[in-house]
C-alpha cells in the first residue's frame, strides 16, 4: 500500500507591521470555549476595498472569527488591527466609535419583530447620528430602495419573506455608511434564485459604496461569484487563501474536498 500524499504546507499570513496596514489584520488569534480551541493562532489579512470569503465546515469558528473582528468576543491571545489601530486594546469609547464603521448582516437577518422595517433599518441612525426623525426615515427608505425594497418601510418583519428580510438586514447594515460589512451566511435558507439576488446586491454595494467585505458562507457558488479572495478555515487556522481562480484550480486536498462537497477525504466526518 502506498503512503498518503504529504499535506501542503500552510501558507504564511503573518504581517510584519500591521500598524502600517490599511484594512483588517488578525495575528495569532486564539479562542477556547469549554476546553475546545475554536481559533488556534489564526492569521489573516484583508485589504481595504476587497471582498474576502471565509469558507469551512460547520463548527470551525467562522462566525466566531467575525465576532472577534468587532470585538463582540475577546481573544484569549493574539491581536486584531483595523486600519492600523489595535482593536484588542481600544478603550470602551474607542471601541464604540470603531464599531460605527462596521455594518453586519446576520444569518437570520436579526430584525426586531416589534419594529417596522424602516425603524429597523434606521435604528443605528436614530441611536448614534443625531439626525431628526424625518431625515432618519428618508435615509432608511433610500437604503431600502438600494436593495430593492421600496414601499415596504411600514411593514413588520413578519410580513416579509425570508429573502426580503435578508435584504432589509442588508439595508440596515449600510445605513450608517460603513467602511466594512460583515456577512454571516448571507444566502443560507434561501432558494437559489433569491440567493443569487443577494449575491448581486453584495457586488452592487461593493461597486457603489467601495466597502470592504468579509463573507462567511458554505455556498461555493456564492463564494466564486462575489469573492476577490477565498480563505479556508480548518481547526482554528486559515489553511489556504487565494483568488477564485487559485481556489478553483488548487490541488490542496482539504480545499478540493470542501469545494467538491465530498464525504471522502482528509477533512473526514465529525
Amino acid at each position: 500500500m502506498t503512503a498518503p500524499a504529504a499535506m501542503p504546507a500552510p501558507p504564511d499570513f503573518h504581517v510584519a507591521d500591521p500598524a502600517a496596514r490599511q484594512g483588517i489584520t488578525l495575528q495569532g488569534v486564539t479562542k477556547t470555549f469549554q476546553g475546545r480551541k475554536v481559533l488556534d493562532g489564526l492569521d489573516l489579512t484583508i485589504a481595504r476595498g476587497e471582498t474576502v470569503v471565509i469558507i469551512g465546515r460547520s463548527g470551525e469558528g467562522k462566525s466566531v472569527l467575525l465576532k472577534h473582528i468587532v470585538r463582540l468576543l475577546e481573544p484569549d491571545a493574539g491581536s486584531i488591527w483595523i486600519d492600523g489601530a489595535e482593536v484588542t486594546t481600544l478603550p470602551r469609547e474607542g471601541l464604540f466609535e470603531m464599531r460605527k464603521r462596521f455594518g453586519m448582516l446576520f444569518q437570520g437577518a436579526a430584525l426586531f419583530d416589534s419594529m417596522t422595517i424602516c425603524e429597523n433599518v434606521g435604528l443605528g441612525l436614530s441611536e448614534h447620528s443625531g439626525l431628526p426623525p424625518q431625515e432618519v426615515r428618508e435615509r432608511a427608505c433610500n437604503c431600502l430602495a438600494m436593495v430593492g425594497l421600496a414601499q415596504v418601510e411600514d411593514k413588520l418583519p413578519s410580513e416579509l419573506s425570508g429573502g426580503m428580510k435578508k435584504r432589509a438586514g442588508l439595508a440596515r447594515a449600510i445605513a450608517m455608511e460603513p467602511d466594512y460589512i460583515l456577512y454571516d451566511e448571507p444566502t443560507t435558507g434561501l432558494d437559489p434564485i433569491t440567493g443569487d439576488a443577494i449575491n448581486d446586491l453584495i457586488l452592487k454595494l461593493q461597486q457603489e459604496l467601495h466597502v470592504t467585505s468579509v463573507v462567511v458562507t458554505h455556498d461555493m457558488a456564492s463564494a466564486f461569484k462575489i469573492a476577490d479572495r477565498v480563505a479556508m478555515l480548518n481547526r482554528g487556522r486559515i489553511i489556504y487563501a487565494g483568488s477564485v481562480d487559485e481556489i478553483r484550480n488548487t490541488d490542496h486536498p482539504m480545499v478540493r474536498q470542501f469545494i467538491e462537497g465530498s464525504a471522502h477525504g482528509p477533512l473526514g466526518l465529525f
